[in-house]
């Protein structure tokens, strides 16, 4: 759903590397129609791996004016379950939401949209994937241990001709 500045999106099932490209082309689009505050509802979504939250951390700190901690309220993530909340603070990056237990009450007018998917390359989602990582890796120091083998893998991947 969408209104005048905002967007409720609806995440179900599981939020992964996968949809990660869809989640970042539509939410890019919203931005560039106007929105500035995003409402997630994630009540059924049962998982998200580490580049899909890092892909929502790069819009979390994209809207908060760079500096992480300005406006928690640009994205705020309804009923994430206890193992996202847990992954969040694990991360480092819980300060750039602000989480909110209970309903979703979008103001009104809004209109409901259906995301398009965007069928990515390989290539595509491996670029998300090297950026999620990255992102999470400059959020957090802690992070260089987890992801530096996983970025330095995708990084000589996309160094690869298509051919090989």
């Amino acid at each position: 759903m969408t209104g005048e500045g905002f967007a409720c999106i609806r995440i179900i099932g599981r939020a992964n590397f996968t949809s990660s490209v869809d989640f970042k082309t539509l939410v890019n689009e919203l931005i560039q129609r106007g929105c500035g505050c995003f409402a997630l509802d994630l009540s059924e979504c049962v998982l998200m791996d580490s580049t899909f939250l890092g892909v929502l951390a790069g819009f979390g700190l994209k809207l908060s004016g760079g500096n992480g901690s300005e406006d928690r309220s640009a994205i705020q993530l309804f009923n994430p379950s206890a193992r996202i909340i847990e992954l969040l603070e694990t991360l480092g990056v819980l300060h750039l939401f602000r989480l909110i237990q209970g309903p979703l009450s979008p103001p009104t007018p809004t209109q409901t949209v259906e995301p398009v998917t965007c069928n990515p390359t390989q290539a595509e989602l491996s670029r998300t994937c090297l950026e999620a990582h990255r992102t999470l890796m400059d959020l957090n120091p802690a992070n260089a241990a987890r992801f530096k083998d996983v970025a330095q893998f995708l990084a000589e991947g996309l160094k690869k001709p298509k051919n090989e």
